[in-house]
């Protein structure tokens, strides 16, 4: 198997290429609006915010997949924790474990550095993905509900403030 490895910064337009595949995957095509420069700037700017790792595909210079992440924060517990924002094997790769080890690869993140928790969102229609997850020992969080505001709600809300 290939192994996982930090981003880097030449891995850009692969990464835009598999966050574009996961979009499909998801029946959300034309919803990436992300471009090559706003990857590098978040991904490798003065300082990231967010971070990736990847698995090199077959081919020299393609990517396998990906997992894109966060660090969030628990008040009750007191310490940080991962949001994986985006994990994605191209269909050709899957079988191979390399969703399981991007995740458990986080998770050991999350252990080596004494972090609380590893959380994701998944939607409800997706029973390959929820499966996978439930089968590492994942448990849906049936109490809680997403929320966002974005958009004109966003520009909205934030009117709300300047008064």
């Amino acid at each position: 198997m290939s192994q996982i490895r930090v981003a880097a910064p030449s891995d850009v337009p692969e990464i835009l290429r598999l966050i574009g595949e996961l979009a499909i995957y998801e029946k959300e095509p034309d919803a990436v609006v992300t471009t090559e420069d706003d990857l590098r700037r978040a991904l490798f700017g003065t300082s990231p915010a967010v971070f990736a790792h990847v698995i090199d595909g077959d081919e020299p210079g393609t990517l396998a997949g990906i997992c894109i992440w966060f660090l969030t924060f628990s008040t009750w517990e007191g310490v940080h924790g991962i949001h994986l924002e985006d994990l994605f094997v191209l269909p050709e790769y899957r079988g191979r474990g390399y969703g399981k080890a991007l995740l458990t690869n986080l998770a050991a993140i999350c252990g080596e550095r004494g972090y609380a928790r590893l959380e994701w969102a998944v939607l409800d229609w997706n029973e390959p993905a929820i499966g996978f997850y439930r089968s590492l020992g994942a448990e849906p969080m049936d109490e809680w509900t997403t929320f966002r505001l974005d958009g004109d709600a966003l520009a909205g809300a934030a009117q709300l403030a300047a008064g």
